[in-house]
């Protein structure tokens, strides 16, 4: 959903400086977007789920974590992004099997030096299928494998397309411990398997990074505490754009309200710290769940 296309003519700019991830360091998947139960899946039927939520980036961190001048630099991001979640009947290893379909819609406004670009429009959607375990009434994980596909458009002379032009595919690890009155935990570990950009010769290295939110229930459907996400790329870019390795955390307050109707909003503000070879800023995200 979110897209290192977008910020290739601000690099430009700043031509003393390499990142990663063909340009930019960010991967296709929004760091930080999910939240309180995302490891659990519910029973049989069909689901909606709807997120909501800004992105802003003002500067961009070289190697060393310094920041790298780059006159009027701004992006701004909104995303509405709603996802079809069929958790079926079927069981395979022992595990539910779910199947998911998320299109992200994109409003992108990119600012640096003199000039300024907009897009607004579909971005790059995701489809996957998922096995969904459950070791006790309070923890819950699940496997899954999820394929990004290029469907956003892109242009790599404008700064604010809304796709990455390239496939990813993206096996995933989520845990969720969920206590009405107690702890919860929750992470979401993926890994990012880029292909190749055949418009740019690139191809984007391989990527560890897992969202993440810890809090206490308070035992009438609220949860408060603290969450974000990390990003580690694990091997080195390949071809013309290549260059170094990035890596970025966040930490930020974290809600959960479950109705105990079978829907619930959760809710989550980070801001991005350690970052290196990427652009930093801060990300707001809202998450509503309910049965279809």
């Amino acid at each position: 959903m979110k897209r290192a296309a977008i910020f290739t003519t601000m690099l430009m700019l700043a031509n003393d400086a390499a990142y990663a991830t063909e340009g930019a360091g960010l991967g296709v998947y929004p760091d930080g977007l999910e939240n309180f139960m995302s490891g659990a899946l519910p029973p049989p039927g069909l689901y909606g789920i709807a997120y909501a939520g800004g992105l802003r980036y003002d500067s961009i961190r070289d190697g060393a974590g310094n920041r790298v001048d780059v006159p009027n630099f701004r992006v701004k991001v909104g995303v509405a992004a709603p996802r079809l979640v069929w958790v079926t009947g079927q069981s395979i290893l022992g595990g539910q099997l779910a199947l998911h379909v998320v299109a992200p819609l994109l409003d992108v406004d990119v600012r640096a030096g003199a000039g300024r670009w907009k897009n607004q429009g579909l971005g790059d959607m995701t489809f996957g299928a998922a096995l969904g375990y459950h070791a006790s009434p309070s923890l819950h994980y699940l496997v899954s494998l999820d394929v990004v596909a290029p469907t956003g458009s892109y242009d790599r002379d404008d700064p604010a397309s809304l796709g990455r032009n390239i496939w990813t595919v993206q096996p995933v690890l989520a845990v969720s411990l969920v206590q009405p009155s107690g702890w919860n935990l929750d992470v979401k570990a993926m890994y990012d398997i880029n292909r190749r950009n055949r418009d740019t010769g690139t191809r984007s290295g391989q990527a560890l990074h897992a969202d993440y939110s810890v809090g206490w229930g308070f035992g009438n459907g609220w949860v408060a505490g603290l969450g974000g996400h990390v990003y580690r790329q694990t091997t080195g870019d390949k071809g013309p754009g290549a260059a170094d390795k990035a890596r970025a955390y966040a930490l930020g307050p974290v809600l959960k309200y479950d109705s105990g109707r079978g829907w619930f909003l959760t809710a989550k503000l980070q801001e991005e710290l350690g970052v290196r070879n990427r652009p930093q800023g801060r990300q707001f995200y809202l998450k509503a769940v309910l049965p279809l």
